[in-house]
C-alpha cells in the first residue's frame, strides 16, 4: 500500500499518517522522488484489515490518495521507488549513464595470476576486479578456492591497480569476514534462495551483487532482493546470468536478455549481465555482452584469465586478455549508440 500526500503536506501531517500505520502493527517508510511525500507500507497487511486501513488513511488530513501495491515485493518495486537507483563503489557506477565494467578470473589461484588479471582489467577500462575465493562446485573433489588467503590476494592486486573488488560469499557466518576484504559481496546463483545468507548479507549494510538462480522466475529473483533490502541493504545490484537451457549441446545456460528490460521496468535496482556463465563458452561471450548493452544492461561482469588453459575453474568461458580489451572497446561503441558510455583506459 502507498499513501500519497497532498502537495505541501507538512511534516506534522506526514508523521500523523505514519503513526496511524504503526498503530496497526505495520511499518511505514517514506518514499523518494516526486513533488510530494509518499509513504509506503512494507509489512504484509492482513486481508481482513486492508480495506479498513485504506479507508482510515484516505480521510486523514493531508492524504491525497491511497493505492494498493500489486507486487509481492515492495522495496525492490518501482511502485515504491519510482526513481532509478544509482550506486557508486569507487570508480564503478551501477545504474547511471556510465556502464559498470567488471572482469577477472573465476577463481583466485595465485598472486601472479591476480596481478596479471588486475593489470588487464585496468588496461581494458574496467573498474572492478572479480575473483572467487570460495567456490561452490558440483564435485567435492574440484578446486574449492583459497578462502581468506584468496581474498587477501585479490584485495592487494586490486589496490595495486586502483580497482574495486567483488567476490562471492557462501555462508552467513562468512559475511563479516568477506566484507572486510572486498568492496561488494556477491550472492551467487546457487545461493539466491539461501535465506539466512540473504538476511546476514542485508544486515551487514555492505553493497551486494545478487545473481539470478538458473531456475528462478523474475518474481523469485526480486523477492530475494527484497530479503536484502528489508534487512537494511541499500546498495543492491541485480545480475542476469542465464537460466537452464532447453539444449545443453551448444550452451551452458540460456542468457535471458528479456529479463533486463523487464527488471528495469518493474524495479528501480540496477541490472547487469554475466555473459560468461550465461553462455559457458568464450567465443559466445562477446556477442552476448554487446547484446546485453544494447538491450539496456547497466554493466557487465565477465570472466577473464591471464592464461585460460591453466584456469582451475570455468576455463571454457574465460576470455584471454587481448579479447577482453577488444570487447570493452566494442562495448564502448555500442554504449554510445544507446545513449550510455563506458570508461576506457587512457
Amino acid at each position: 500500500m502507498i499513501v500519497a500526500m497532498t502537495r505541501g503536506a507538512d511534516d506534522t501531517l506526514v508523521s500523523a499518517v505514519e503513526e496511524r500505520i504503526r498503530s496497526y502493527g505495520l511499518v511505514p517508510i517514506r518514499l523518494p522522488g516526486g513533488e510530494r511525500v509518499a509513504i509506503g507500507i512494507v509489512s504484509a497487511i492482513p486481508t481482513e484489515t486492508r480495506e479498513t486501513l485504506a479507508e482510515t488513511l484516505q480521510v486523514m488530513d493531508g492524504v491525497d490518495h491511497v493505492t494498493h501495491v500489486s507486487r509481492p515485493y515492495k522495496l525492490a518495486s518501482r511502485e515504491f521507488h519510482a526513481v532509478d537507483t544509482v550506486i557508486s563503489i569507487g570508480q564503478t557506477e551501477f545504474g547511471g549513464r556510465r556502464l559498470a565494467l567488471i572482469a577477472g578470473p573465476c577463481s583466485v589461484e595465485t598472486e601472479d595470476q591476480m596481478m596479471a588479471a588486475a593489470q588487464t582489467v585496468k588496461a581494458a577500462g574496467g573498474t572492478m576486479l572479480r575473483g572467487g575465493a570460495f567456490k561452490p562446485r558440483t564435485s567435492p573433489y574440484a578446486f574449492q578456492g583459497l578462502g581468506r588467503e584468496g581474498l587477501k590476494i585479490m584485495r592487494d592486486a586490486a589496490k595495486a591497480h586502483g580497482l574495486s573488488t567483488v567476490s562471492e560469499v557462501m555462508s552467513p557466518g562468512d559475511v563479516a569476514m568477506v566484507a572486510e576484504h572486498v568492496d561488494m559481496l556477491q550472492i551467487g546463483a546457487r545461493s539466491m534462495q539461501n535465506y539466512p545468507l540473504l538476511v546476514e548479507a542485508g544486515a551487514s549494510g555492505h553493497p551486494v551483487l545478487l545473481k539470478r538462480g538458473p531456475s528462478a522466475s523474475i518474481d523469485e529473483f526480486l523477492l530475494a532482493a527484497e530479503y536484502l533490502l528489508s534487512r537494511g541493504a541499500r546498495d543492491v545490484v541485480l545480475c542476469e546470468r542465464g537460466v537452464h537451457p532447453l539444449d545443453k549441446t551448444y550452451v551452458r545456460n540460456t542468457l535471458d536478455l528479456n529479463a533486463v528490460p523487464v527488471l528495469k521496468e518493474i524495479s528501480h535496482l540496477p541490472v547487469i549481465v554475466d555473459p560468461s556463465h550465461g553462455t559457458g563458452f568464450a567465443r559466445l561471450v562477446p556477442p552476448m555482452a554487446l547484446a546485453a548493452v544494447a538491450c539496456g544492461a547497466d554493466g557487465l561482469i565477465v570472466e577473464m584469465h591471464p592464461n585460460p588453459r591453466e584456469a582451475r575453474s570455468d576455463a571454457a568461458q574465460a576470455l584471454e586478455p587481448p579479447v577482453l580489451i577488444d570487447l570493452f572497446r566494442q562495448v564502448s561503441r555500442v554504449a554510445e549508440a544507446v545513449g550510455r558510455e563506458a570508461r576506457l583506459a587512457e
